[in-house]
């Protein structure tokens, strides 16, 4: 490849890539915070309740990935990758600066967590399909057999967003009392986030739509064509989201409950979980691409099947032993093992996606498949693992919550046995 070309490739996945950085961070960020978040706007007979409150907001953000993922997929398919791409960053923006500005229930009262909700909700439209519309670009800019590599750094760039994150958890933790951070210092990050966008939003404009969507001849006109042909290819989606299953749970799993998890569940300061989850980060900042390479060597399905055999058989032996004795080392030791399990399956998982969708709809199908998973079980991973704590006694319980996303993803690959790839 001539160097001016090259050249021009990485600044093309540098400048997608940063868009999903600041997606990831902003929509992230809440669940870093959760439990402050929770205090500041769901006051409650308890404080389990309040946290759920605030968890299940977290979570609803998810229930418009869906919505997302079709109508903005739709308009991506129809309208071009750049164009939709600046559009799904302005909505994304809009919904952290209403988080980060929003008077805490004191102050307004049941109106706060309304304008929070709203915030979420604007937040999750958003990100439904901002994952699978920088795929979709990242995998059409691809060089010949280098698919896996490309896609990898989408979901990369999302783990420059968790150490950015945890970096700032640190710093906050380090230069702030308790009782700050309770109060407002959880804002800061939402705040920096507001501040980073207008660097991105210049970023993406200078993005150029792919020769492969130049060059594509049949797109469809309106959006109920879309709903036409993904209709059509329900078994598609079905396999998509079975897959995704696994690859949404595990992150949300090591990355968004971790400080809420070593917080509330392993009694560990601020400090411990927040450097816990910067190193996670660049754990798996390491292993997608490393993943996505060996996918283009050796195909997707290997990795799309033995890591979750290898989930199934691990996750609840791994959990037991870090409660048995809670410190940062063991709690660093497990999360890196299920990044492990992340990085080598998500690598795999993402340019598969984008190649067995139909080129028409290759956005919309993607990001439908990802966004349902999402929205069933990565988005409320941290609720649901903080409700079979507190329902079963058993701190090791949300490694049954992963064991079952293994099993369902190992389904989805039966069911899609036979599905081969549409990438033309």
């Amino acid at each position: 490849m001539p160097a001016n070309e090259r050249r021009a490739k990485i600044g093309a996945v540098i400048r997608v890539a940063s868009g999903n950085f600041l997606e990831m961070y902003d929509f992230i960020v809440y669940g870093y915070y959760a439990a402050y978040i929770a205090k500041a706007f769901f006051p409650a007979h308890s404080e389990f309740a309040s946290l759920m409150l605030s968890l299940v907001t977290f979570g609803a953000g998810y229930l418009m990935r869906p919505v997302g993922a079709i109508w903005l997929g739709a308009y991506i398919d129809r309208k071009g990758r750049k164009k939709g791409l600046i559009l799904t960053l302005g909505l994304m923006a809009i919904g952290t600066l209403t988080i980060a500005l929003t008077p805490s229930y004191a102050v307004i009262g049941l109106a706060a967590p309304v304008i929070v909700v709203i915030g979420r909700l604007l937040q999750g439209l958003s990100a439904g399909v901002e994952l699978g519309g920088v795929s979709v670009y990242l995998a059409e800019i691809a060089t010949p057999g280098a698919r896996g590599f490309y896609c990898s750094w989408q979901s990369a760039s999302q783990q420059v967003a968790v150490v950015f994150t945890a970096m700032i958890g640190l710093t906050l933790a380090g230069i702030l009392t308790a009782a700050q951070l309770a109060s407002w210092g959880w804002r800061v990050p939402l705040a920096i986030g507001c501040l980073i966008i207008p660097v991105i939003l210049w970023l993406r404009r200078s993005l150029e739509d792919t020769a492969v969507f130049k060059q594509m001849q049949h797109r469809p006109q309106k959006t109920a064509a879309v709903f036409r042909i993904l209709a059509a290819n329900w078994k598609l989606v079905l396999t998509g989201t079975m897959l995704t299953a696994m690859t949404t749970t595990t992150f949300y799993l090591i990355t968004a409950y971790t400080p809420t998890f070593g917080r509330e569940a392993l009694h560990l300061v601020p400090r411990q979980n927040f450097l816990v989850t910067l190193l996670v980060g660049l754990s798996n900042f390491v292993w997608l691409p490393i993943a996505g390479m060996v996918s283009d060597r050796i195909g997707r399905r290997p990795l799309l099947l033995v890591i979750p055999v290898l989930a199934l058989l691990s996750a609840y032996p791994a959990m037991a032993w870090l409660i048995a004795a809670p410190t940062m080392t063991r709690l660093l030791m497990v999360q890196l093992l299920f990044s492990f399990f992340f990085g080598a399956y998500n690598g795999a998982l993402i340019p598969w996606l984008v190649e067995i969708m139909p080129p028409a709809v290759r956005t919309a199908g993607f990001s439908l498949a990802f966004s349902l998973a999402t929205t069933l079980f990565g988005g409320f991973t941290p609720a649901i693992c903080t409700y079979l704590i507190e329902a079963t006694g058993n701190r090791a319980s949300p490694a049954f919550w992963l064991m079952l996303a293994a099993t369902i993803s190992l389904g989805g690959l039966f069911v899609g046995r036979r599905s081969t790839t549409q990438w033309r």
